[in-house]
């Protein structure tokens, strides 16, 4: 496998592109194709075995870019077809839940950690099992956010009502007294502002995309695919739906101007 070939990332929607910025600050000599299946969000109000038909066909048309690691940028999709999609397909697979989940438990202070995410990853268990095989000792408290996602989709980052969903979402975790919060959807960094506006400044936040970018580079390093190239290199962009709102959305988060094609 040529070290030269691209990283493919998928996600619900826009959600994903806080993999895409973490990967282009860390990796930033790598080309990456990015799926946005914007015709189709949110995943997180789906049945397995649809949001595994999803899954594997986003696979497949990354798959047509010849790329060398596909990384699984939607927490639902992790925690219910990962596993699926690793024994379909012979390309190195990454989700972001277990990531996530180590940079927690390495986080927190005392031991009691909140995750927040769609209803369909948090009734996965997905998290659980992860902070559990790394430390039994942990409690873990959890909290289902499904109007976060439409709300990024929308753009509505930091309006009024976005700050009152909040509030109402996050109060049973503030009374857990939980140290470290994991932002359980890729969707969430984009909302920060508002959850650490709920959650305080002394709590510790777990932005998953972090935590994948770092184990993308590691795998990429042991398989001698790290791109040697001094240049930077661009990322693509597609989208399963109209792209109007999808690059507004990315121009206003990546900081720069892009653009997007629709999927067939």
């Amino acid at each position: 496998m040529s070290a030269s070939r691209p990283i493919g990332i998928f996600d619900s929607g826009v959600g994903g592109l806080t993999v895409v910025k973490r990967i282009e600050e860390l990796l930033p000599h790598e080309e990456i194709i990015y799926f946005g299946d914007t015709a189709r969000v949110p995943y997180g109000t789906k049945s397995k075995e649809t949001v595994t038909r999803f899954s594997v066909e986003n696979v497949e048309f990354l798959m047509g870019f010849n790329v060398k690691m596909i990384i699984v940028a939607c927490n639902t999709a992790s925690s219910l077809s990962l596993e699926f999609l690793k024994r379909c397909f012979k390309v190195p697979l990454i989700g972001v839940i277990e990531p996530g989940a180590k940079g927690a438990v390495d986080s927190t202070r005392n031991n009691r950690i909140g995750v927040i995410g769609t209803r369909a990853t948090i009734s996965s268990g997905a998290y659980e099992k992860a902070i559990k095989k790394l430390n039994s000792n942990i409690s873990l408290y959890s909290q289902t956010c499904p109007l976060f996602v439409p709300l990024v989709e929308e753009g509505w980052l930091d309006e009024d009502v976005t700050g009152d969903v909040a509030r109402v979402y996050l109060a049973p975790l503030k009374k857990r007294q939980i140290d470290t919060l994991i932002l359980g959807c890729t969707h969430y960094p984009l909302l920060s502002y508002a959850i650490r506006k709920v959650m305080g400044k002394s709590m510790l936040f777990i932005d998953s995309a972090k935590e994948v970018a770092k184990e993308a580079k590691g795998i990429l390093a042991a398989c001698g695919l790290l791109n040697g190239t001094r240049q930077r290199r661009n990322t693509k962009f597609f989208v399963s739906d109209e792209p109007d709102s999808f690059v507004s959305m990315g121009k206003r988060f990546l900081k720069r101007r892009i653009t997007a094609k629709k999927m067939g």
